[in-house]
């Protein structure tokens, strides 16, 4: 009896024993089965965290053209005004050129007047001081040199000053006890500045 109850127990260990080497080779598969989906499960979860690239979207991009259009054109009219600019700047250079062309034109032709009333202011007798024409045209003289130095025409500096050929015309020489060598001694004709321009030489003589 013994014997049959362990023959009974000894089959039971075989197949156990079977079962278990029978099983080893589906354990292991499931194992590595278990290993690929925990992997492609972790690789799905890398790839759902990683940030997606983001696309510009048409509204987006026919916004960028426009800025870039309106860039374009706030440049085109920056240049514009700056050539505008540069124009008015250069057409007010202009006009005062010519104006100041114009104006020492005028200014030329009164010189020979002025030079008039000199000679004749300058040839009146002591007597005839008090006859009314003669209070008349000083009177006339003094007035035209008022005008003339509110348009900022005024006598050149002539007699006791250096000779300066930018300002005076020597037509002769003197000798002069008064004045020392290159000086100029006579005024002959006045000459007259206009602003910072030479409206006319002074005609001098200087002493050699």
């Amino acid at each position: 009896m013994a014997s049959k109850k362990k023959n009974g127990k000894s089959k039971a260990d075989s197949k156990k024993v079977n079962e278990e080497i029978l099983n080893e080779p589906v354990k292991e598969e499931a194992e590595e089965m278990t290993e690929e989906v925990k992997e492609e499960t972790a690789a799905e979860e890398v790839i759902s965290e990683a940030p997606e690239t983001e696309e510009a979207s048409p509204k987006e991009e026919k916004k960028t053209k426009e800025q870039e259009k309106i860039e374009e054109l706030e440049d085109r009219v920056k240049r514009q005004l700056a050539e505008f600019e540069n124009f008015r700047k250069r057409t007010d250079k202009e006009k005062e050129q010519m104006f100041e062309t114009g104006a020492k034109s005028v200014l030329e032709k009164i010189l020979p007047v002025v030079d008039n009333f000199e000679r004749g202011l300058s040839n009146i007798k002591p007597e005839e001081e008090s006859d009314p024409h003669v209070e008349g045209m000083r009177m006339i003289y003094k007035q035209l040199m008022t005008e003339l130095e509110k348009l900022e025409v005024k006598p050149i500096e002539a007699v006791g000053c250096e000779f300066n050929p930018d300002y005076h015309n020597a037509i002769m020489q003197v000798a002069s006890e008064e004045y020392e060598s290159g000086f100029v001694a006579q005024e002959l004709q006045k000459g007259y500045m206009y602003r910072d321009s030479v409206l006319r030489h002074s005609m001098v003589a200087v002493v050699p």
